[in-house]
């Protein structure tokens, strides 16, 4: 679904923001900065599970993660308690980010509103788009990152990590998933955790 110019300009707004991301990956042998790179793989998702996404929707999934960088995980407390203060914080902080864009850009006041409650994730498990986003959001880090998690994560916790991802997910996520190509090692995390 093709949506106006002002559609196109917020996206570039938000690309830019994240195009300034000083961690980078390397995509193809090239270094490109990650969240640039991670709301382009949210927003290819998104429109995989959903190929008639909202507006709100795509608005969402480009901005989920915006400036992400500017909030590191280690300024808050390296326990459980402080990973959820850490990402309670982060998901108002997206929120706010997009809806200074968004009303900049002139979007009316009912469309930042429905982005920002997609970007807080309000009434998941109620709202379908806010399914589609939470799937996208776990079959990003299944397509992408668990190699690179499982490098840095005790296996058992790993293993529990996993499960409570797939729990999140809705059924079509999850075939989806089934259909990713795995590594050997990665095959196994995902036989022991009882996937299938």
């Amino acid at each position: 679904m093709k949506f106006g110019a002002q559609f196109q300009q917020v996206l570039r707004k938000f690309d830019d923001e994240n195009a300034r991301d000083p961690n980078l990956v390397v995509i193809d042998g090239t270094a490109q900065p990650r969240e640039l790179i991670y709301a382009q793989w949210l927003a290819d998702w998104v429109l995989r599970l959903c190929p008639e996404a909202s507006e709100a929707l795509q608005l969402a999934a480009r901005s989920q993660h915006i400036c992400r960088w500017m909030i590191p995980r280690n300024s808050y407390p390296m326990t459980r308690a402080g990973y959820l203060r850490w990402r309670e914080e982060l998901k108002r902080f997206h929120a706010q980010k997009s809806t200074e864009i968004l009303r900049e850009a002139g979007y009316s006041e009912e469309t930042i509103a429905r982005v920002r409650d997609l970007n807080l994730k309000k009434n998941l498990g109620e709202d379908p788009e806010c399914q589609v986003l939470e799937d996208a959001l776990c079959l990003v880090t299944l397509q992408y990152q668990l190699g690179d998690l499982m490098d840095k994560t005790e296996p058992d916790k790993m293993v529990t990590i996993l499960q409570k991802t797939w729990k999140k997910m809705s059924l079509a996520a999850r075939e989806k998933a089934l259909g990713l190509s795995f590594s050997d090692r990665e095959r196994e995390l995902i036989t022991k955790a009882g996937i299938r």
